[in-house]
């Protein structure tokens, strides 16, 4: 499976085009869709840091997916969230996507928005690993268990 390429921009002013301009070898893509996911997203961050500084090959980002109905209005949007992150490292690795919401979830077979999903994808697009929802012990070993055979 692939992630979808999507237009994106991160909290200080970055454009992306997802995936294929994100910075790892392999990148984890944390996808909220509520506000109050910002919750089940930081519940993975200190475990993803730990991640990203035992394999250097990693990266992570948090891509909040918002209705394209919403574009007209994305710098209001953008600059709250901006104004309340005072970590430029988090503003960098958090940008924000503008799309048909209904299209995006279906090509990723995501099947509500109840919670988060985080999708581990190669430099091309392909999906190697994913998961929803908050931290836990045996999905953080799944996906350490992971990285470990892939980079061995």
């Amino acid at each position: 499976m692939m992630f979808p390429e999507v237009e994106g921009r991160n909290l200080e002013f970055k454009n992306f085009n997802l995936p294929f301009d994100l910075e790892g070898d392999l990148n984890l893509i944390l996808i909220p869709f509520q506000r109050w996911h910002q919750d089940l997203v930081d519940s993975w961050v200190d475990y993803l840091v730990n991640i990203c500084n035992n394999f250097p090959e990693v990266k992570f980002y948090e891509v909040p997916a918002l209705s394209s109905s919403y574009k007209m209005i994305n710098f209001m949007i953008d600059g709250g969230m901006r104004a309340g992150i005072p970590n430029k490292d988090v503003r960098e690795r958090t940008i924000t996507i503008y799309v048909n919401k209904s299209r995006f979830k279906k090509e990723l077979e995501i099947p509500n928005e109840k919670t988060i999903y985080i999708f581990l994808v190669n430099k091309s697009g392909e999906i190697l690993w994913r998961t929803s929802g908050s931290y836990d012990d045996s999905k953080g070993r799944e996906l350490k268990d992971f990285l470990k055979t892939y980079f061995n």
